[in-house]
């Protein structure tokens, strides 16, 4: 069996789950970047916890973790199946960084408002890793790198999150990305395709002025972490989709391929 992709996706807002434009034809593409996956294993922004956990679930619920959206949205469900056996081998295979299983979570949108673009028809078994907010960068890359081997076995390792995300300055009238939004996004991928991931888990980097306003919180940015330590040092990089939505929310996406 072939190495699986190992991808990073700005989910953006939960209507990309709706939308039909640019973005969402790229991720129906990506989509078919590989033979279809025999799982998908999601490390989502939109889940953290206290320790690290594999969601186990045998049907993954469909979460709908956000408010105000129009109905259609709340009522849109993803009826994967999960992978109740992976899961406990993936605890296993993490051993003492991770918790254990749980039947406490389901997909979040994190999760299923990209898998509905990637996969539609719901037919590729979905689990979840949680974020254990305690985590360091440097742990958050090793928990990828003990991921890395799921890849030789038709697992897809897919990090759901943004290479921007600041809320507060979002602007629905803007177009561009602000260019301090623009400057962070460059930065980040100029070291991705430099393969200096060093540089992503050092503490100097989150000590950044740049970093702060570009993520005041950093849920949105921990997934990319676990992607890159899931990486093979032949992986090269393809670009799925290049973008901004509401000036700060960063769409861009990739993918790490044999």
């Amino acid at each position: 069996m072939s190495r699986t992709p190992a991808l990073f996706i700005g989910h953006g807002s939960p209507l990309n789950a709706l939308a039909a434009n640019d973005y969402t034809r790229r991720l129906a593409e990506a989509g078919r970047l590989a033979p279809a996956p025999q799982a998908v294993l999601c490390v989502s922004a939109h889940w953290e916890s206290a320790g690290t956990w594999v969601n186990a679930q045998a049907r993954p619920k469909t979460i709908h973790d956000f408010r105000g959206f129009p109905r259609e949205l709340h009522e849109k469900i993803y009826p994967a199946p999960g992978a109740p056996e992976l899961a406990r081998e993936i605890s296993a295979l993490l051993g003492t960084r991770a918790r254990g299983t749980t039947l406490d979570w389901g997909l979040d949108h994190g999760a299923w408002s990209v898998l509905v673009h990637l996969f539609p028809k719901a037919d590729v078994p979905v689990l979840q890793l949680s974020m254990d907010r305690a985590l360091a960068p440097s742990e958050r890359f090793e928990i990828g790198r003990a991921l890395a081997p799921l890849r030789e076995r038709g697992v897809w390792i897919l990090g759901s999150g943004d290479l921007v995300h600041n809320l507060y300055e979002m602007n629905p009238d803007r177009g561009a990305p602000y260019p301090w939004a623009e400057d962070f996004e460059r930065n980040v991928m100029d070291r991705i395709a430099a393969r200096d991931f060093a540089a992503l888990t050092a503490p100097s980097f989150y000590a950044q002025k740049a970093l702060g306003q570009s993520h005041p919180s950093l849920e949105h940015f921990w997934p990319l972490l676990y992607v890159l330590g899931a990486t093979h040092a032949d992986d090269r990089l393809a670009m799925i989709h290049e973008g901004f939505e509401l000036g700060t929310i960063s769409l861009t996406s990739f993918a790490f391929v044999p």
